[in-house]
Formats: C-alpha cells, sequence, structure tokens
C-alpha cells in the first residue's frame, strides 16, 4: 500500500505519468473522448504540461447524464465487473463502470483513506451506508477489508437493530452519514443507553457536508474520533480524499486522482489557497475515463504543509456546491452557512429545513425552520421570541439577508438514515 509521503521528485513523475497515460487511453479507447479531442482540435500526444492539459475540454455532469448508459465506456462491456450508478433523482442518473483493474485500485485508495483516519487490522467496523447502485457502501466495504479490517456490511436503516449489533458485535468504527450518526445517538438515549457506552473509537463519515459543529456534537455524543472522507461516484466512488488524525482538510490521494481548483465562472484555474470549484482527473479509470470532472464542489487546496509529514495535498472541507448556491434577493447564500449559525445555538437541534418559497417559478423568501432540543423547548412565548430574534439577528449578521424563522418542536422533522434533505421548494 502507498505510504503517501513521497519525494517531490517521485510524486511529480508519478502524476506526469498518470496523466498521460489517462489521456493516451481516454483518447484511444473512449468514443466521446476522441470526438471531445477532435472538436478542440487538440492532438493527445502533444498534451505534455499543465498549460497544454488545460486545454482539455471540462467534463460535466450533463455530458454523462447524455452518454447514458454506456457512452463513455473504454473497454469492451464484459470487461467490466461491476455498475454503479446516481440516483437520478433530477434526470438520467449517471453510470460508473469498474474493471477488475479499476476495482483494485479503488479498494487500495479506500483502504490508504481509512488507514490515515486511524483504521487498522485489528478493528471491526459497522457500514451504515446504503449498498446497491450507490458507491459508499461498497467503496468503504472493500477498503476497510483490503486494510484488514473486520466488516459488518448493515446497510442503512433499522436503527435499532444496527445499535444491537454495534453492541454484540464490539464495533468500534462506524461508517455513515453525519446525520444518521447523530440520529442514531438520539435513538440509543431513547432506548435507555448512553452512546459513549457502544465502544466506538473511530467514525469515517460521509456522503453529506460535515460543518465543525456537526463533528463536535457527534464527538461529544460517542466518545469517537469522527473523520469524514470524500467522493463522488462520476470520478470512482468514496476514497478521492479524507482526512488524517490531524483533522485539517482532506488529504487528497494525488498520485491517483488530478486535482484542479478553478474559477466557477470563467473556468480559469486558480492557485492553491484560492477559493473555487474542484475539478478531479482519475489516473486509473480503464471502464469509464473521465478527464477535468466538473464537481461542482466549492473548496480550496491548502498550500500549506499537514503536521503529519504526509506530503500529499489536502483539499479544504466543501462549503457548498457551485449548483446548490441560493441566490435570494440578489444575495448569493449557501445551506453550510445557515448551519454553521444554528449550531451556535443550544436550544436548537442539528435538524433544520430550508424552505424556499416561489413564485413563478422564482425565490421570493426563505423559511428556515428549526427543530428546537428538548431542553430548548418550552411553553413561554416570550423566550421563544427572544430566540428567534437571536437567531434572525445573527442570520443577518452572516447572509447579509432576514430570513423567515420557525421554531419547530422537538423531534417534530422527518429523520433519514442516508444523506440529509434540507432544502425544500414550495410554490406559492
Amino acid at each position: 500500500m502507498q505510504n503517501d509521503f513521497f519525494s517531490k521528485d517521485d510524486f511529480t513523475a508519478r502524476q506526469k505519468n498518470g496523466l498521460q497515460q489517462a489521456i493516451k487511453h481516454a483518447s484511444d479507447n473512449s468514443p466521446y473522448y476522441r470526438r471531445v479531442f477532435g472538436e478542440a482540435n487538440l492532438n493527445p500526444g502533444r498534451i505534455d504540461s499543465p498549460a497544454d492539459f488545460k486545454k482539455i475540454p471540462f467534463t460535466t455532469k450533463n455530458d454523462l447524464r447524455e452518454a447514458y448508459p454506456y457512452g463513455m465506456a473504454a473497454v469492451p462491456l464484459e470487461k467490466i465487473l461491476r455498475i454503479h450508478a446516481s440516483s437520478g433523482t433530477t434526470g438520467k442518473p449517471i453510470v460508473a463502470g469498474y474493471t477488475r483493474g479499476d476495482l483494485d485500485c479503488w479498494a487500495e485508495g479506500v483502504a490508504r483513506i481509512c488507514e490515515m483516519a486511524g483504521v487498522t487490522s485489528s478493528d471491526i467496523a459497522q457500514i451504515s451506508f446504503g449498498y446497491g447502485l450507490f458507491t459508499g457502501g461498497f467503496g468503504l466495504h472493500y477498503g476497510l477489508e483490503w486494510l484488514g479490517a473486520t466488516v459488518v456490511p448493515f446497510s442503512s436503516g433499522n436503527t435499532e437493530r444496527q445499535l444491537s449489533l454495534m453492541q454484540d458485535f464490539r464495533t468500534n468504527v462506524l461508517v455513515s452519514t453525519p446525520s444518521f450518526a447523530i440520529y442514531m445517538a438520539e435513538t440509543a438515549r431513547d432506548l435507555g443507553y448512553s452512546p459513549r457506552d457502544f465502544g466506538l473509537k473511530i467514525g469515517l463519515f460521509g456522503g453529506e457536508p460535515c460543518s465543525d459543529a456537526m463533528r463536535e456534537d457527534i464527538e461529544n455524543q460517542w466518545g469517537l474520533k469522527a473523520t469524514v472522507n470524500y467522493g463522488l461516484t462520476e470520478v470512482v466512488g468514496p476514497g478521492i480524499s479524507g482526512e488524517c488524525m490531524e483533522t485539517a482538510g482532506m488529504h487528497i490521494l494525488e498520485d491517483i486522482y488530478y486535482p484542479e481548483i478553478i474559477d466557477p465562472k470563467s473556468g480559469e484555474v486558480l492557485p492553491d489557497g484560492e477559493k473555487g470549484e474542484l475539478v478531479l482527473t482519475p489516473m486509473f479509470k480503464e471502464g469509464f475515463p473521465v478527464l477535468r470532472y466538473r464537481t461542482g464542489d466549492i473548496t480550496r487546496l491548502i498550500p500549506e504543509p499537514c503536521p503529519c509529514g504526509r506530503t500529499t495535498r489536502r483539499m479544504d472541507y466543501i462549503t457548498g456546491r457551485s449548483d446548490d448556491m441560493i441566490i435570494i434577493k440578489g444575495v448569493n447564500i449557501f445551506p453550510s452557512q445557515i448551519e454553521e449559525v444554528l449550531a451556535g445555538f443550544s436550544e436548537v437541534s442539528p435538524h433544520y429545513r430550508l424552505v424556499l418559497k416561489k413564485e413563478k417559478g422564482f425565490i421570493k423568501d426563505l423559511e428556515i425552520q428549526v427543530e428546537l432540543t428538548p431542553e430548548g423547548f418550552t411553553d413561554s412565548f416570550q423566550a421563544l421570541e427572544a430566540l428567534d430574534g437571536r437567531i434572525r439577528q445573527r442570520l443577518r449578521s452572516t447572509l447579509s439577508l432576514g430570513p423567515r424563522v420557525k421554531l419547530m418542536e422537538p423531534k417534530s422533522l422527518e429523520r433519514t438514515t442516508g444523506k440529509a434533505k434540507r432544502v425544500f421548494e414550495v410554490e406559492q
């Protein structure tokens, strides 16, 4: 297994060789990329520097949707061992096909991410991600097995049974979304247990953003070390980047995935440290290669070295998506900004909804439905009115906009075993 402590010369050579192989494989074997290079009047054999690489057109989510189901394939279908796909809730699903080499490289990469987070071959990991077409469950499953850990492939749902087996099997590593980890802790308390008594030591969280406040809440409730990792089906699945024990950004496996940060509007590549949209090129994919994929995720590459000594660059935590930005009365808002504000109030739980009220297709108003904690719930109208005012004041200071706030009773908002749905639209 790679140890992520490359010398600069070794790393540069690996990356250059990887990009050349990825470009050659895509241009030689993918009808889609042969057309892309032809339309751009680019000679793949002459792309030999970062400046040349920037001439390759971006690949977008719409490109992958239009290629449904097998338009991105670069090998005969009999060489594809597994197929995953996105949910397809906003159109045709995005399909990813994997050869044996793809699956092995993916598993080894996930193993490296798990090892960074402190997981060892003696640990027992319970996977509470959904299995199936979703890449999360299978990606972590095979990566943890590659590392040598014992895997409990529970999948999502049936929370009480999850907790029971967690006790029986002496699970000490939890794999889930951050919101489901919070829900599991809530369920454990309802059953009369203290989450800290379950003996979890490490959390491997992904599938949705995890704010600092959410991380602190999970760690305080479970008594574990919470780490986050990043991935997406379009590139490979989970395991593109992940935190080491320093939890100061996510190390990108740069010998496998080539990262760029671009200005979302102009497409220009930005220097390390500047925030923009993450673009990724997997350098190993045989089945469904992807060049310069625009993830839509807003982050930055951290230029400072990590105290852990690893030489792979880190990406900062995702602050939002370029296509998730909400524009209200000319003000740009990311849900993560609202979550950070709400996390500053002990009277409210981590569960909330953003209700966009639209008129003729345009957003006219934003209502934030905030669930109170049992301790924060009160019959005192004056106390609730004062809390409402403090929340709105903090939101206005952060967002430069004063959205409506609706305080909800404890446990009144729907829970989920997967990704938490935060944004809802209502046509008035």
